[in-house]
């Protein structure tokens, strides 16, 4: 069984994240892949059999104009944490054929029902909402590129992301990021970083990396997660406000 991780680009332009642990919480591989050949091309050797795939970018998108709502649930539980999804409709150019996400997931043959007792699927996962979870956040990490970020802040944001998932060595279920030499080469880039775009181009295999997680937690534990939506109208899965924080984490205050 292999978990997936992949932080798609809405457009074909921009890199993809892509990350897969396996059965055991380590971490085989992470990376960057191009477009959608590229993308199957990577995943297809660990989706071929049993997997479960966490996809950051909506996977069903049938509402002609404003939130899905599955986005508009999440957004309630999650925006007092500057967690809110973006909304997605057939209006905007990405979703118009159904997105990217959609043709992922038809080109693997996977299950978008996230309730489904399929050996193979997959689920759309958003990671600022899970970071608030597990490693109980009282506001999202800052580490994405806006205006008024400097480049000390957003990789001092992303390293404290890397220290999270690597203090997941001991959570329930367990993630180990160490054995990875793709980790560490990871790591090391960030640390060194002297321009915003290495930044970003780093931000994505990490984010890809806590998708997977968020897959095999899931899995793992599927009473502590929230299944916002449904399948018609879009899902997002994510661990459940409230859960005890992971190890390693700092507890939001109150």
């Amino acid at each position: 069984m292999y978990y997936v991780g992949v932080d798609l680009a809405w457009g074909l332009r921009s890199p993809t994240g892509v990350a897969v642990v396996d059965d055991d919480g380590v971490l085989r591989h992470v990376g960057v892949a191009g477009d959608d050949d590229d993308v199957s091309n990577r995943l297809e050797p660990f989706t071929r059999h049993d997997c479960l795939v966490a996809v950051d970018a909506p996977l069903v998108v049938a509402n002609p104009s404003g939130n899905r709502p599955c986005e508009a649930a999440l957004n309630r539980d999650f925006r007092r944490f500057e967690a809110g999804a973006h909304p997605a409709n057939t209006a905007l150019a990405w979703f118009a054929d159904g997105g990217r996400g959609a043709r992922l997931c038809a080109a693997l043959d996977l299950d978008l029902d996230p309730r489904s007792p399929a050996p193979r699927k997959a689920i759309e996962v958003y990671p600022h909402a899970a970071s608030v979870v597990l490693f109980g956040l009282d506001r999202t990490l800052k580490y994405k590129q806006k205006a008024g970020r400097d480049l000390p802040e957003l990789r001092a944001e992303l390293l404290r992301l890397m220290g999270f998932l690597e203090a997941l060595h001991s959570a329930d279920p367990s993630l180990d990021v160490a054995s990875c030499p793709d980790w560490a080469n990871l790591t090391a880039a960030v640390r060194h970083s002297g321009s915003k775009a290495a930044l970003r181009h780093a931000e994505d295999p990490t984010d890809a990396v806590l998708c997977a997680y968020i897959a095999r937690f899931a899995a793992a534990r599927p009473g502590d997660v929230t299944v916002y939506g449904d399948p018609d109208s879009g899902c997002i899965v994510t661990p459940t406000l409230g859960l005890t924080p992971a190890p390693g984490a700092t507890p939001r205050p109150g």
